[in-house]
């Protein structure tokens, strides 16, 4: 049985698994297996083992957000007040809490966070400003990009 490193070493064979699910998750064993030349069995233990080892981290669906009623998308840039850990600890628990936050990266340079979020609207968006991003702990400047126009989205890493 093959072994992943931290670094996973994957073969030609793996990649062609994972590009096929980066496409479509839903792929059948059997569908999957025929794609990338393998039998069905073989093609579960690949696929087993790169669970086991956190390569496919999780499988989702991904929604149309104007589909559910969110037709805008917000990057917003968080300053924080302070940098000191247990303010830093608190804001990211606080951001885990809120649902309405769907990334949150912690970066380098100038400013401290960057978050993404969807809303319906104009009163949403300023709802979410007033009543979940000026709420989280630390917080001292935001400053939010509304989305015009999604010119490329992917879910999927070139392996």
């Amino acid at each position: 049985m093959r072994t992943l490193s931290a670094e996973a070493q994957l073969d030609s064979i793996d990649v062609a698994i994972l590009s096929e699910l980066q496409r479509d998750g839903r792929l059948s064993n059997v569908d999957l297996a025929q794609r990338v030349h393998l039998s069905p069995s073989a093609c579960l233990r690949r696929v087993k083992q790169l669970e086991e080892s956190g390569v496919i981290a999780q499988y989702v669906a991904l929604l149309n957000a104007k589909s559910v009623g969110r037709h805008g998308t917000s990057f917003t840039i968080i300053n924080m007040e302070s940098m000191n850990n247990r303010q830093l600890e608190a804001f990211e628990q606080a951001v885990h809490a809120a649902p309405e936050i769907l990334d949150c990266f912690y970066v380098a340079g100038s400013n401290d966070y960057l978050l993404r979020f969807a809303y319906r609207d104009a009163e949403d968006l300023e709802r979410l400003h007033t009543e979940v991003l000026m709420r989280l702990p630390g917080v001292a400047r935001l400053n939010s990009m509304l989305v015009l126009r999604t010119v490329k989205k992917t879910t999927a890493l070139v392996l």
